[in-house]
């Protein structure tokens, strides 16, 4: 009987450690996930701020043309954050579409416009902090 008994206790102890390894593997994946989410709501936010520095360097491009640049440069560096923090497809889409604009923007300032459209960024922007948030 004494046996049994401890081996029963014995199974239940495994069962309650298997249970517990399960369920810490759970809440570190949800964790995980969810700081994803808050790393992308973050950056988008940065990214957002950049693409309001951007615009006023092509309001203020007459002043000093090297705001331009160095909004863009700010833009690419949160790009690259948050491409590598997501597996996410449609945050992936988002940063793609938000790179491209960037780089018609370049495009467009290395053939001479120093005032370039830079609708086609804030639009990409919002559709990134969208995606982000949902």
């Amino acid at each position: 009987m004494a046996a049994s008994r401890r081996r029963r206790r014995g199974v239940t102890t495994i069962a309650a450690t298997v249970a517990a390894a399960a369920l810490t593997a759970g809440l570190t994946t949800g964790c995980d996930a969810v700081n994803k989410a808050l790393d992308c709501v973050q950056t988008a936010d940065s990214i957002a701020d950049s693409v309001t520095d951007l615009q006023q360097a092509v309001e203020n491009a007459s002043d000093d043309p090297t705001q331009l640049d160095a909004s863009l440069a700010a833009i690419d560096k949160n790009l690259d954050k948050i491409g590598d923090k997501t597996d996410n497809a449609d945050v992936n889409k988002a940063v793609d579409d938000l790179n491209k604009a960037v780089a018609n923007v370049r495009a467009s300032i290395k053939n001479g416009d120093n005032t370039p459209d830079v609708s086609p960024v804030t639009d990409a922007a919002g559709e990134l902090t969208k995606v982000c948030t949902s």
